[in-house]
């Protein structure tokens, strides 16, 4: 029998008329001696700490228990006093670290305006009489977001000045961002100059500069994007579906030529391009020519010639005169425009090597060499022989002889070059140019000649030293043989080694290439 009491509890244990008691214990909130009278006494559980009441409530004692009594608001209100407290320090802390940045970027941007030149840009612009106002200052935001974060997606291609983005801005326009390497202070000159130079230029066949920025590390130029490649690639390219005839290539030379002639003599004042070749001719979707990559030109005042102590322009297209006097006049790129219509009529590389000997010959020497020897059917490009018209492929030929003159007062200026394409355009039955020049003595042969064994030399230099470093490269970057001569050959051709990330042929430069890109935008 068991006996529940206030205080404790016992099992009743009786023997006939005796009563024992035994196995007693105190109740839950008791404790004490359950076998003596009052021997269980109350626990005072708030005392002990062995209430579970909530923050904010407080604990009362009773026999054999506790309660807890008071409001949960006061809890509640500390609770989200706290909550709101912790959110407003970690707004705080977020909101001071993002102007922080926000600073330092303003202070990083405002650094790279002036190391970039931003001061003496903008000081050139001012001073310009071009169309300053058409020429736009991107901010870099735009540009990330046109180019979306300059990804990797978007490159056309890389070259020696930088690399070019295909971007999208926010009007639905497409266009090319050249994004330059670190440059140091004459690399500063050259970006400076291109920016200053193309906003002074209008004109249908010179690709149009829309903008530039300067708020990063390396400065961005902003170029409309033309679709259709460079000429180089149309020219020297296998394709199954060649559509580069004759009077498409004729239509090119008179474009280039009607842009340089702008640049000589119409443009606010004399530019140079300095580079002149088939892979800074980019085509539209129409196949017209526009002149692109500025990096090197030059504006000068009237009756003034550039000197320079460095020799730049591309192997095969660099004016002899230009080797022996570093003095770089309009005749200069008259040169290098005859070397391009001797490409466009023989569709041979500037440079190529001579298997047999390994000797390396410009095209220009090729060329001088077939007019001479009355052999201009034998270089003709064997893809425009059915549909040309011979008297204007000899009218053409004419004039580029005229053009690769070894001294520069032998050669036509570029309005006259222009002129005479244009006549040889609409009058194909005349195969005689119309520019009056002095016939050469037998002492101005023999210059020509010593002048081109000289430049043959210095171009064969230049390529071997390429080729060298592309070899030494090779052997210690890649595990197997480095190039035979017979791949050195297609090096030299432009055919193997010297191309971009998408295959484009680069043809090897005396100054570091600017190469062209997928769709033909400079680099």
């Amino acid at each position: 029998m068991v006996e529940r009491r206030t205080k404790c509890i016992c099992e009743i244990v009786s023997n006939r008329s005796e009563i024992i008691y035994a196995n007693c214990v105190c109740n839950d909130g008791y404790i004490g001696n359950p076998y003596v009278v009052d021997g269980c006494v109350d626990i005072d559980e708030c005392k002990m700490s062995l209430y579970t009441c909530e923050e904010g409530q407080d604990c009362v004692n009773t026999l054999g228990h506790y309660k807890c009594v008071g409001d949960k608001t006061k809890s509640i209100l500390i609770g989200v006093g706290s909550g709101f407290g912790v959110l407003a320090l970690v707004g705080g802390v977020w909101w001071l670290r993002k102007f922080l940045i926000k600073r330092r970027m303003e202070k990083r941007k405002k650094k790279f305006f002036k190391r970039n030149g931003g001061l003496l840009l903008q000081q050139e612009l001012n001073t310009s009489d071009g169309n300053v106002e058409k020429t736009r200052i991107f901010s870099s935001r735009e540009l990330e977001k046109a180019t979306e974060n300059f990804s990797e997606n978007r490159v056309l291609g890389h070259g020696g000045q930088g690399t070019v983005y295909k971007g999208m801005l926010v009007d639905g326009r497409t266009v090319a961002v050249k994004k330059s390497k670190v440059i140091d202070e004459d690399k500063l000159q050259e970006f400076i100059n291109e920016v200053v130079i193309l906003s002074q230029i209008n004109h249908r066949h010179v690709v149009k500069l829309l903008g530039c920025c300067l708020e990063t590390e390396v400065p961005i130029l902003v170029y409309e994007f033309i679709l259709n490649g460079n000429l180089f690639q149309h020219i020297h390219e296998d394709s199954d579906d060649y559509t580069m005839i004759w009077k498409m290539r004729l239509l090119i030379a008179v474009d280039v030529a009607g842009a340089l002639s702008y640049l000589h003599s119409s443009a606010s004042s004399p530019i140079y391009h300095r580079d002149i070749k088939s892979a800074n001719i980019l085509l539209d979707e129409k196949h017209r020519a526009k002149v692109a990559d500025f990096g090197t030109s030059r504006s000068i005042t009237i009756d003034q010639t550039h000197w320079t102590t460095i020799v730049s322009g591309t192997v095969g297209y660099v004016d002899p005169e230009y080797y022996r006097s570093s003095q770089y006049t309009d005749k200069s790129d008259v040169y290098s425009f005859g070397v391009m219509l001797a490409e466009l009529i023989t569709g041979d590389k500037p440079v190529i090597m001579v298997q047999n000997t390994r000797e390396i010959v410009s095209l220009a020497d090729r060329f001088r060499l077939a007019m001479k020897e009355k052999r201009l059917s034998d270089i003709i490009d064997a893809r425009i022989k059915e549909d040309c018209k011979p008297e204007q492929v000899m009218a053409v030929a004419n004039l580029a002889l005229v053009c690769l003159s070894s001294k520069g007062k032998k050669r036509p200026n570029m309005r006259e070059v222009f002129t005479e394409l244009e006549r040889i355009c609409t009058s194909p039955a005349d195969s005689q140019v119309q520019i009056h020049v002095d016939e050469e003595d037998e002492e101005e042969g023999e210059e020509e000649e010593e002048a081109s064994n000289m430049i043959n030399k210095v171009d064969s230099l230049v390529l071997w030293l390429r080729l060298l470093l592309q070899m030494l490269n090779h052997y210690f970057l890649v595990p197997h043989d480095s190039p035979s001569l017979v791949e050195a050959s297609e090096v030299v051709n432009g055919s193997s080694g010297l191309t971009s990330e998408h295959g484009n042929n680069l043809t090897p430069e005396i100054k570091e290439e600017a190469a062209t890109t997928e769709t033909g935008t400079p680099v």
